[in-house]
């Protein structure tokens, strides 16, 4: 810390802070688009200057010469140090940044953890990035009244470039390693004389010379990074598919699992009636898919007929770069956990209103009851309509659309039949249930919900968000209840399958609602503890969407095979859900795997949200969601599984849910519902 001629405590900025605000597109939430390789120099050039600016070692264009092995303090720089501190020869910077560079990654992670903790970036799900809004007040990091982070860093780079002030040293070196990744262009408009200024910059000083040749030297000889050629993708037989006892029960991630564990991480498949796949599954293609996938897949392509179906175009699920990004930000308070919590009390009396519809002797159909239990409550929190009516109907054309348009399980004929022709008039009636009771005379007062920030939306910018993207926009926050429904019925499944786990349950339910309804303090972690991890078990063994499509955009090799352009991905992020080596017995149940010291669920191993860019928004809202529909039932009612022999069968279509013969009987209740 250091204090600035205003008298304001201020931070000081190293250099992989300053080339990640540099490099941070704020329409984007991410990086600018620099080639994963071209990063990982940079970013190791701008630690190995920085030690150098300190002190520890001294770069020329022929050498690198260690000065001073003490350890600096500073994570993202120490490694480094002690590695080059360990090696008998003298090398040069070149030899460094390509043997440092498989660190550009830890120090990318470290750095952005630290812009984070000390308020200048929040983090966002996802793993998009944003200026935090104490970054906005510069004088935290500068001692001056106005600006940002990242325009402190950047008025300074712009000013050496425009003004022809005589730079400082870190200038030089961060224009230096941007103009090296070639995209110090699309962050300043420069012309042919702010060219010639770059020109003359990248040659002050010698530190910076160094450095970005070595970058540069890295970067320009791509081909000297492959130790081998790429792989040719290994085909998985039909009947491997066929024969399998996973295929037979419809369990995907487990079957993924088994195939990946014989064939490798990349593997293709050939079914018939439909184009060939190929199948990404295990830890490592997670991360990279979840760190890198933005640059080389996206959505788009396959989402195109399926929006058209509902006569809308850039919609969240097929928006892909800064429009995705954009669209998220806007719509991340409406499924924050904040606003269920906000709207607890409705919440929970909504839930029972369904509830009070249950029947004590009567088998209701598992996954009907759990999506029409879910609902009762989003619907009117989402939208302020009621819905009970309508939503398994919307539910059955969306499962299939998404059966015929995006995973291509049956021919398109499958969704003109008259059934499917009748549920599809019934997005326009939903649309019109909302429009009518959101007129500004009738949302006064009210607390706001998701159909106003849609409309918010729509209002600030109708080329963003048309009234032609409306119809899908306003209704898929109540298809949301067809995944959050699925996955309560695996919950409730698996509760009254195990009545060990059911009387703990039932403990933690009964001492929750044991002098009424509790205050959104009282729903912490500890109180529902047990819920919470067994929900997080189901979500574990049943993740209801097992895996996502995208298209390949740009050619990449992924541990050593090579995914060509416009190839069809099938990213099984939840393989991993039953390999053993991440997940210990893994089709034993067990939630001690969330507690300490194992937590197994931490990591790219455990993906039940999804991964990447297209995480769920609404994770957060969706865990107290489920947690409170699972602690009323265990409260109020005695279920049991019907029939008492049932074996679970899941339907892999279009997301995970169990088969049609599961059913819940109500034996009895526990507590009575109030009045």
């Amino acid at each position: 810390m250091t204090r600035s001629g205003h008298g304001v405590m201020t931070e000081q900025l190293t250099l992989p802070d300053e080339l990640v605000l540099t490099l941070l597109n704020e329409e984007s939430g991410y990086f600018r688009q620099v080639p994963g390789w071209s990063l990982n120099c940079a970013v190791v050039g701008s630690a190995l200057a920085e030690l150098s600016l300190i002190g520890r070692i001294d770069t020329d264009m022929e050498s690198l010469i260690l000065l001073d092995r003490t350890p600096t303090g500073d994570p993202r720089l120490d490694p480094s140090l002690e590695e080059i501190a360990s090696e008998p020869r003298q090398r040069n910077a070149q030899y460094w940044v390509e043997r440092l560079a498989p660190r550009a990654e830890e120090i990318l992670d470290q750095t952005l953890d630290l812009l984070v903790e000390r308020n200048i970036l929040q983090h966002h799900d996802g793993d998009f990035w944003s200026l935090a809004q104490t970054a906005w007040r510069t004088g935290f990091l500068t001692g001056s009244e106005v600006g940002t982070a990242v325009e402190f860093v950047k008025t300074r780079i712009s000013k050496t470039i425009f003004n022809d002030e005589i730079p400082d040293p870190r200038d030089i070196i961060i224009i230096c390693l941007i103009d090296t990744c070639d995209i110090l262009r699309y962050i300043f408009d420069l012309d042919e004389e702010g060219e010639e200024r770059v020109e003359q910059v990248t040659k002050m000083d010698l530190i910076g010379r160094s450095i970005a040749e070595a970058v540069h030297q890295n970067i320009a000889r791509p081909l000297l990074r492959r130790t081998t050629v790429s792989k040719e993708i290994p085909v998985v037989p039909l009947r491997k598919l066929l024969f399998n006892e996973h295929s037979r029960s419809g369990n995907i991630p487990a079957l993924f699992a088994e195939i990946g564990a014989e064939y490798g991480p990349v593997f293709e498949l050939r079914p018939p009636f439909t184009e060939n796949m190929i199948v990404l599954v295990g830890p490592e293609t997670n991360h990279w898919v979840h760190r890198h996938g933005r640059t080389y897949l996206r959505s788009r392509d396959y989402m195109e007929d399926f929006e058209k179906l509902y006569g809308g175009v850039g919609l969240l699920p097929g928006l892909d770069g800064a429009d995705h990004f954009r669209y998220r930000k806007s719509l991340q308070p409406g499924y924050s956990r904040k606003r269920l919590e906000e709207q607890l009390g409705p919440a929970l009396a909504y839930t029972r209103e369904s509830m009070a519809t249950w029947e004590v002797g009567r088998k209701y159909p598992a996954v009907q009851l759990s999506r029409l239990l879910v609902n009762s409550a989003m619907s009117p929190l989402f939208v302020s309509v009621e819905s009970q009516d309508i939503i398994e109907d919307l539910c059955i054309y969306k499962s299939r659309a998404l059966q015929t348009h995006v995973s291509r399980t049956l021919p398109k004929f499958m969704l003109k039949t008259p059934g499917m022709r009748r549920r599809k008039k019934l997005i326009n009636e939903i649309v019109d249930r909302v429009l009518s009771i959101h007129t500004p005379a009738q949302r006064a007062g009210c607390p706001r919900d998701f159909a106003d920030d849609l409309l918010s939306m729509h209002g600030a910018d109708r080329q963003f968000l048309p009234e032609s993207s409306m119809s899908f926009a306003l209704s898929a926050a109540l298809l949301a209840s067809m995944y959050m429904g699925d996955q309560v019925s695996f919950i409730l499944y698996s509760m009254l399958a195990h009545p060990e786990f059911h009387e703990k349950i039932r403990a933690e339910a009964d001492a929750l609602f044991a002098d009424g309804d509790p205050d959104p303090d009282m729903i912490t972690a500890e109180s529902i503890d047990v819920t919470r991890r067994f929900i997080m078990e189901c979500m574990r063994l049943y993740p209801i969407v097992p895996m996502s499509i995208r298209n390949v955009m740009n050619a990449v090799v992924v541990e050593g095979y090579e995914l060509p352009l416009g190839s069809r991905i099938l990213i099984g992020t939840t393989a991993t859900h039953y390999m053993s080596d991440l997940f210990p017995d893994p089709y034993t149940f067990d939630i001690d795997r969330y507690s300490n010291p194992r937590k197994e669920h931490l990591g790219s191993g455990y993906a039940p949200y999804g991964l990447g860019t297209h995480t769920c928004l609404g994770s957060r809202w969706t865990e107290l969601h489920m947690a409170l529909n699972v602690l009323l039932v265990a409260h109020h009612f005695e279920l049991e599984i019907a029939p008492k022999n049932y074996e679970l069968k899941i339907n892999p279509f279009a997301s995970m849910s169990p088969n049609k013969k599961l059913k819940f009987a109500v034996a009895g209740t526990r507590h009575e519902l109030p009045a």
